[in-house]
């Protein structure tokens, strides 16, 4: 019927949309007045006005103070209500469980580090997400009823069709076919699950170096080697959720890895993941290999090559670009991105001399020409693009009053 709530080009649609559209400029620059979110959407003054009180009534914005140091009186400015909603992120990997919390601005509230230790979990998979999220909550000054939505990140994906957790035999406890209902069952607001590589490209899109860009791909090196495919500004998952899981790949220059499942690695995970390079260092006649976890070493010896014009380390450094073009080049043959990020600690760590090298081999290799970036969302992207993820669609629903 025409005139219902909903329909395209009713009153009521046409004023929630500028609802929306205001509260995003509130969101993208804060504190705004009447004239100039006006004059940023296009409403005239009395429509603006409505608009805020609307808004206000409503409990979405609040007054915050007034404008100075223009001329003429000062003009009352209006935010978003921080409090609205509150959403959550999960990183989880086989040592530890981070969480955080934001406010529907954006801002991060509260955080938590679970460690989780050893190869069999000290506490059921379940548990480690109720208390990682309490802590986070907790630290807010929260309850864990005060969060809209929870978004949680793994290596892997979780299989559509059968619900269990594939890609990440590396990852103890998460592979009950029970075990989302279970978490379903324990948490009282909606749960999404993502890849965690994912969720850093989404961290990219939204606030790094991806942002503007429709077409991209995310190389990821950190405990594994892993790649994000954005294409049309959308995540190309795959039929299995396994889309972008290249350390699979089978690549020139490391043996034919097969069973990769059972393995958990693939020929470009050997070649270029994180824990091939302190062997190759010792090769090169590096002697000051770091101990310790293999990604944490990965990441002092391509942090130290890059400060090195020559010598051992810039030959460290050298391979390792030859190695990671050499996986990148299928990746560019297949999807011809605008743009590669290149992210995780053993990427990062190499910054813009890394970069420039594996730019000018993968010019060699493939005939794309992508730009390479480094990523720009330094800490903690996976539980950042957790985050964003699950602020968007917090937003969605509370920043609609067509309802």
């Amino acid at each position: 019927m025409a005139g219902t709530a909903g329909t395209p080009g009713t009153p009521r649609v046409l004023r929630a949309m500028n609802d929306r559209a205001a509260l995003d400029l509130l969101l993208a620059h804060g504190p705004l007045s009447r004239t100039r979110i006006g004059k940023l959407t296009g409403l005239s003054k009395p429509t603006a006005s409505q608009l805020l009180a609307r808004l206000e009534a409503a409990g979405l914005v609040r007054a915050t103070g007034t404008s100075e140091g223009r001329p003429g009186p000062n003009a009352q400015l209006y935010a978003i209500d921080p409090a609205v909603a509150y959403a959550a992120g999960l990183d989880v990997t086989p040592q530890r469980v981070r969480a955080a919390v934001a406010d529907i601005t954006g801002r991060t509230v509260g955080e938590y580090e679970l460690p989780t230790p050893g190869r069999r979990p000290a506490q059921p998979v379940v548990r480690q997400v109720t208390d990682a999220l309490d802590g986070a909550v907790k630290a807010a000054g929260l309850a864990r009823s005060d969060v809209h939505r929870l978004v949680i990140g793994t290596p892997g994906a979780f299989d559509p069709g059968t619900g269990r957790l594939r890609y990440a035999s590396h990852l103890p406890g998460w592979h009950s076919p029970a075990l989302l209902d279970d978490l379903a069952a324990a948490l009282p607001m909606p749960v999404e699950y993502e890849n965690d590589v994912n969720l850093a490209a989404v961290a990219e899109q939204r606030l790094g170096a991806a942002r503007g860009h429709e077409d991209f791909v995310l190389l990821w090196n950190q405990e594994g080697l892993g790649a994000a495919l954005v294409l049309g500004g959308r995540l190309h998952r795959g039929w299995t959720g396994g889309a972008g899981e290249v350390g699979f790949l089978p690549v020139p220059g490391a043996p034919l890895v097969r069973h990769v499942t059972r393995a958990n690695s693939g020929g470009y995970q050997e070649l270029a993941g994180s824990q091939a390079l302190p062997g190759l260092a010792r090769e090169l006649g590096i002697s000051d290999v770091p101990p310790g976890p293999h990604a944490e070493a990965a990441a002092l010896l391509v942090a130290r090559a890059a400060d090195h014009a020559d010598g051992p380390h810039r030959e460290l450094l050298r391979a390792y670009a030859t190695r990671l073009a050499t996986g990148l080049a299928s990746l560019v043959s297949v999807l011809d991105p605008e743009l590669v990020v290149l992210s995780g600690s053993a990427l990062t760590a190499g910054g813009e001399v890394l970069r420039a090298l594996v730019q000018a081999e993968l010019a060699e290799l493939a005939a794309a020409r992508p730009r390479l970036v480094v990523g720009e969302v330094h800490e903690h992207p996976v539980l950042r693009g957790a985050l964003e993820s699950a602020l968007a669609a917090t937003r969605d629903e509370v920043f609609d009053t067509s309802r």
